[in-house]
């Protein structure tokens, strides 16, 4: 990406077992939905890794990260915590901010506990928002 002056946004439209991931590098609203439970979450989520660390090296972003998930597995349980943990990164550096909306049905208290739980481990806002029909 060396010599580019507009980062490129990136999109991975949703399939079996992946989400749906829609990165606006010029708006900074993040958001990744669906389902998650590909086998090879390490290999699936290495792009997402890659742009997301290229994106943070820019200063002053106001990013909004979008999630709303209706299921995913332990082992994308482990890379979302690594975004957490990136995100929270550049925030706490002082290099922008960030927010994030935690979606999860009103009936689905796992869902509302685990982004209860990633806000505390990660000391980032996190709105957690129950979606309405």
């Amino acid at each position: 990406m060396q010599g580019q002056l507009v980062m490129e946004n990136f999109y991975s439209a949703p399939d079996i077992f992946i989400p749906e991931i829609n990165f606006n590098a010029q708006t900074g609203h993040l958001s990744i939905s669906g389902e998650s439970y590909h086998e090879y979450t390490l290999e699936f989520y290495k792009p997402v890794f890659e742009w997301l660390s290229e994106y943070l090296k820019t200063p002053g972003r106001h990013i909004v990260f979008d999630f709303c998930m209706s299921y995913y597995n332990t082992s994308t349980s482990r890379r979302f915590m690594e975004i957490f943990d990136l995100l929270a990164e550049y925030q706490q550096s002082g290099k922008g901010t960030v927010t994030i909306n935690w979606y999860y049905k009103p009936e689905d208290i796992d869902m509302k506990e685990s982004g209860e739980e990633y806000a505390e481990d990660t000391g980032l806002h996190f709105n957690l928002i129950p979606l309405t029909k």
